[in-house]
């Protein structure tokens, strides 16, 4: 099975059915992850945007630190399902704007992963980067930005994810996007699902 979605993939990559620009998503296996998605209720706890290199599809995603990920290798590290999302008003997304959101993302490459979730730039988690890099260069919010305690947090697995991170000091008004978030944006259509 896994070797016909990364067949497919390379397929799609190779007649034009991924673009630059596009948000990907899946599900992970960590425990963060779960908490994740079971706080934001969606099967999706990480992303990242694809770009090109040459001939080959990256991933530019905030794991440790923020790097680019052959898409593969990023496909192979999740459960294996991923969907990938593009802005329905594609045509924004120029030869001349994929050149800025790579300019934009660049300045977060080699950052440490932020697992506080902090809405700063000194360390970035992965949806806080998909919606930074969308936000600098086009003024698009992909995704609505929602306190932490919007969240569902009643689940144990999430409420001990909580309590390893902060403590007592939970910082409920804390502004932040999910993928999932990002994944139920009405600006984005579904070009892949897999």
């Amino acid at each position: 099975m896994l070797a016909i979605r990364l067949l497919l993939l390379l397929y799609l990559a190779q007649n034009n059915e991924l673009a630059e620009g596009d948000i990907i998503f899946q599900s992970n296996i960590s425990p963060q992850c779960q908490a994740i998605e079971l706080a934001t209720h969606s099967k999706y706890s990480h992303c990242g945007i694809l770009f090109k290199k040459g001939k080959d599809w990256y991933v530019w995603e905030a794991v440790q630190p923020v790097t680019q990920t052959r898409l593969e290798e990023w496909i192979l590290r999740g459960d294996k399902h991923f969907v990938v999302k593009r802005l329905i008003a594609d045509s924004l997304i120029t030869t001349a704007v994929v050149k800025r959101m790579q300019d934009a993302g660049n300045k977060y490459m080699g950052k440490s992963y932020d697992s506080y979730f902090e809405w700063s730039d000194d360390r970035i988690y992965c949806s806080e980067l998909v919606w930074k890099i969308y936000k600098e260069t086009m003024g698009i919010e992909v995704g609505k930005r929602n306190p932490l305690r919007s969240y569902d947090l009643s689940h144990p697995l999430v409420k001990a994810t909580l309590k390893e991170r902060y403590g007592k000091n939970i910082p409920l008004e804390e502004m932040m996007v999910s993928p999932g978030d990002i994944y139920e944006s009405p600006l984005l259509k579904t070009v892949v699902s897999q």
